[in-house]
């Protein structure tokens, strides 16, 4: 995510932004990532990576400190360090309503299995575990037994007349070897996929938990 897209999404009140496996798809984000504290890179990256995978940031209204921390599955992935590990670690640097008011985590994997294990890992510790990656949303928005908020994957914020927001009939031909040309938008009307978490503020864990989706093919339940 280069500069200027990164700084279109805070014009328009977009308070940080977390990121995966293309993070680095753009040469520039490797310095703009160490200027902007608010565009965080998966936090188990190879040791010395630029930028930063956690961050606390204070509220609109500067009453709570709000932790969030950015984490990239191992498996089917690139090269990352074990992400149990780094939760782990992160976890003993934010403890709620110590350190932080409310910790968001964004697992970004590809498997199910995986992100629902994190959520199970930080179940109580954290207000939510959110996955993200697969492009397609899930259907199993929930608190946790320990009362943590939890969905395995929210979907992606496009055009999903396509093959995960690429133009389907060029996708359809690249998994067909036919002609095909490198991978390219679907530019349908967008479904904006997302959740929205109502925060207990005595506990710091999460009161409920609800999926969002407005407009194009997908609808609001």
């Amino acid at each position: 995510i280069p500069k200027d897209i990164a700084n279109e999404f805070f014009t328009l009140g977009v308070d940080v932004i977390t990121s995966g496996n293309h993070i680095w798809d753009k040469e520039e984000t490797t310095t703009y990532i160490d200027k902007e504290n608010r565009l965080l890179r998966p936090a188990n990256l190879v040791n010395g990576s630029p930028g930063k995978g956690f961050g606390v940031f204070l509220s609109k209204d500067k009453k709570y400190k709000i932790g969030v921390i950015n984490l990239m599955g191992n498996v089917f992935m690139r090269k990352t360090e074990d992400v149990f590990k780094a939760a782990r670690e992160i976890r003993k640097k934010f403890t709620l309503k110590k350190d932080v008011d409310f910790l968001i985590v964004d697992i970004h994997g590809e498997t199910a299995s995986e992100k629902m294990a994190m959520g199970h890992f930080l179940d109580g510790s954290s207000t939510c575990v959110i996955g993200t990656h697969t492009h397609v949303p899930t259907a199993d928005t929930r608190i946790l037994e320990k009362g943590t908020a939890y969905q395995t994957d929210i979907g992606m914020c496009g055009d999903y007349n396509s093959v995960i927001g690429m133009n389907k009939d060029n996708s359809i031909n690249r998994f067909m070897k036919k002609d095909s040309i490198k991978h390219f938008p679907a530019i349908g009307e967008a479904s904006l996929s997302g959740v929205i978490v109502n925060c207990n503020l005595e506990t710091g864990l999460a009161d409920s938990i609800d999926s969002y989706i407005f407009g194009g093919l997908l609808k609001n339940t």
